[in-house]
C-alpha cells in the first residue's frame, strides 16, 4: 500500500475529510459483539477518523498506516480528545503478517476495520493474512464513506469533474472503491477466503459543504506529488470556483457503506 498522501496533503486530511456517523460505530460494536475488553486494529488509519472514536469502545485500538504524517496527526487527534489507548504503528498491509506475530499465537482481534483505504490494497490477500489472528466472532468491516466529490450525482459535481479532468488532463473514473461493483468484488472475496455472515449496512444523510470544506477535501484526495504548489492554491481554488454553480453551499447525499464478514 504507497499511497504517498503526505506533508500538505495529510494536514488537509485531518482537517476537512468526514468523519463517520455514530450509526456506523453503532453497527460494528452490534455485528462483532465489541465489548471493553476487545483489541481492533483501523488500517489505513489515515489521521485517526475512525480509531478514535472506536476507542472508547474497546480496551485498545492499533492504528496502522503507511504514511507517517497521517500517523503524527492522528497521534494529535487522539491527545487532544483525551484518547490514551490508541497505539499508533507504521505499517501497510504487508505488514499485517509480521503484526500478526508481535500480537502472540492466541488469536486476539476482535475486528479489523478498513475505512476508505481497501482499493490501495492486497484486498485478497489481506482478507486471508487477517483470518488466524481473529477471536471467536471477529473479522474485517469494509468501510466506505461516501462517493467521491467528483462522482456525486448533481450538477456542482458534475461541473467538478469536468474541471478536474481538464486540469489533469486524464478521466476521473476511479471510485476509491465505493462503487457497487467494487463492494460487490470484496463481498466475494470474503466468502471465498472463509468468511460467514458476509453482509452489507448502509447508513445515509444529507451534509452541506461550504466552497472551503468542497477544496480542503479534494487537496486531500489528491497524492502529494500531484497537489498544487502553495502558491499556485489560489489560482486553483479560483478556477474550481469559477466552474461551480454559484452556490454558498453544496448538498451531497453521503452513503456509508459498511461491508461486513467473520468468522465462525
Amino acid at each position: 500500500m504507497t499511497v504517498g498522501f503526505s506533508g500538505d496533503v495529510a494536514e488537509y486530511y485531518a482537517r476537512f475529510r468526514r468523519g463517520y456517523p455514530e450509526q456506523v460505530l453503532d453497527a460494528l460494536a452490534e455485528y462483532f459483539a465489541l465489548d471493553p475488553d476487545d483489541l481492533v486494529l483501523d488500517l489505513g488509519c489515515g489521521t485517526g477518523q475512525l480509531a478514535v472514536p472506536l476507542a472508547s469502545r474497546v480496551r485498545s485500538v492499533i492504528g496502522m498506516d503507511p504514511e507517517p504524517d497521517m500517523l503524527r496527526l492522528a497521534r494529535e487527534a487522539a491527545l487532544r480528545q483525551g484518547v490514551g489507548n490508541a497505539t499508533w504503528v507504521l505499517g501497510a498491509d504487508s505488514d499485517v503478517p509480521a503484526l500478526g506475530a508481535l500480537l502472540g499465537r492466541a488469536p486476539s482481534l476482535a475486528m479489523t476495520v478498513v475505512g476508505q483505504a481497501l482499493h490501495w490494497m492486497r484486498h485478497e490477500d489481506l482478507f486471508r493474512e487477517l483470518l488466524p489472528l481473529f477471536r471467536a466472532g471477529g473479522g474485517v468491516a469494509v468501510v466506505a464513506n461516501g462517493t467521491p466529490l467528483w462522482l456525486q450525482d448533481s450538477a456542482w459535481s458534475r461541473a467538478l469533474r469536468m474541471r478536474l479532468e481538464r486540469h489533469f488532463e486524464t478521466e476521473l473514473t476511479a471510485s476509491c472503491g465505493t462503487a457497487e461493483q467494487d463492494r460487490l468484488r470484496y463481498a466475494r472475496t470474503l466468502e471465498a477466503v472463509g468468511y460467514a455472515d458476509v453482509r452489507t449496512t448502509t447508513v445515509s444523510y444529507d451534509d452541506e459543504l461550504t466552497f472551503e470544506e468542497l477544496i480542503g477535501s479534494l487537496y486531500s484526495a489528491i497524492p502529494a506529488n500531484q497537489l498544487p504548489p502553495p502558491s499556485r492554491r489560489p489560482a486553483f481554488a479560483d478556477g474550481i470556483r469559477e466552474a461551480l454553480p454559484q452556490e454558498e453551499r453544496f448538498t451531497e447525499h453521503v452513503e456509508v457503506s459498511v461491508l461486513l464478514g467473520r468468522v465462525g
